[in-house]
């Protein structure tokens, strides 16, 4: 296939971000190609155009950016069996080789383009899933999931915060409360993000900079501190908060990005109680599809998750966006 297409193209040297006209991709023997329905944009996105993410194995030239895709498969490279054209795809984000892991849209082209050439390892199916939703599953679902079940090791009755409701909080809400998670609190200063956080399944909600946010974060459950804290905000500040609000054996899971350091301000306290601060990233291969089953099954609904639909043209305008407006929307898409 031959021709042109636009992408989503963010230059590694200048980090300046552009949609532009590229070539279509050609794939490999191993790879396939993708025609893009749904691509999100999620806040790692604009980390990468603001450089608090920095690509690690490209130096120079443009990349096209976008780890959330879904789509159908258009093309297949010689080697590629199990495949049938026209089959409705999501793409797994993470790649596992042989110098470690490998991110689509950070490592290599993503999916804010009119095609995609990814490894048929990397293809998941979707059913009926509509392409928006599927699409947000590679990471604004699979991510928190994988936090909660692997990372964090939440169990059912586990009393949980979870800093942070924007794209990846608000499914770690939905989540926590599918499994038993109880109490669960949400705690962000927008008051968009903690109606969110309610709608999808808390039992409370705080705002941070409440002056009495620590009697009111212990209130709501019923005296005692959090089993477990989830970061997904990313800001500086919170980590410290949060390490005051845990129980003895508590654990910090930190996914949130903020490219600065926390204090662990009380040393003894911290080692005498057991505590654990625990980073996570992405999500482990069996999960796509876990969590493509489940929305199949109506135990996931994710139609709630979109918050507006873009076409491709206007990425730009969909980084800003989310850029400055992070707390009002779960989920932008993008479109070819």
């Amino acid at each position: 296939m031959s021709g042109t297409m636009l992408a989503g193209r963010f230059n590694v040297v200048t980090r300046e971000f552009a949609v532009k006209e590229v070539p279509i991709p050609v794939p490999g023997p191993s790879d396939v190609l993708i025609k893009v329905q749904a691509a999100g944009v999620c806040l790692s996105d604009v980390h990468i155009i603001s450089g608090m993410i920095v690509p690690p194995r490209i130096t120079e030239g443009e990349l096209t950016l976008g780890h959330e895709v879904s789509g159908t498969v258009e093309a297949l490279g010689d080697d590629v069996t199990g495949w049938e054209l026209g089959e409705r795809v999501t793409i797994q984000a993470l790649i596992e080789k042989e110098d470690g892991i490998h991110t689509i849209g950070l490592d290599y082209d993503g999916g804010w383009a009119e095609y995609l050439v990814t490894p048929a390892s990397t293809l998941v199916r979707i059913g009926d899933l509509p392409f928006d939703q599927a699409a947000i599953i590679p990471d604004a679902v699979s991510t928190p999931w994988s936090a909660i079940e692997v990372t964090g090791k939440v169990r059912a009755g586990d009393a949980v915060g979870v800093w942070g409701i924007g794209g990846l909080g608000a499914h770690a809400i939905q989540l926590l409360r599918m499994i038993g998670a109880g109490p669960i609190i949400g705690i962000d200063p927008s008051a968009t993000a903690r109606q969110r956080a309610l709608d999808f399944g808390a039992d409370a909600v705080l705002d941070p900079k409440a002056v009495d946010f620590a009697d009111e974060l212990r209130a709501a459950n019923g005296g005692a501190g959090l089993d477990v804290a989830f970061e997904f905000a990313g800001f500086p500040g919170i980590p410290e908060q949060i390490l005051e609000t845990l129980a003895p054996g508590g654990r910090l899971v930190l996914i949130g990005i903020s490219g600065q350091p926390f204090t662990v301000k009380d040393n003894f306290l911290f080692i005498a109680f057991g505590q654990q601060v625990l980073g996570h990233y992405g999500s482990e291969p069996h999960h796509v599809p876990q969590l493509v089953r489940l929305a199949n099954l109506g135990r996931l609904n994710l139609a709630g998750s979109i918050s507006d639909t873009l076409p491709l043209s206007q990425a730009a305008e969909a980084v800003e966006r989310l850029e400055n407006h992070a707390g009002e929307q779960i989920r932008l898409i993008l479109r070819p």
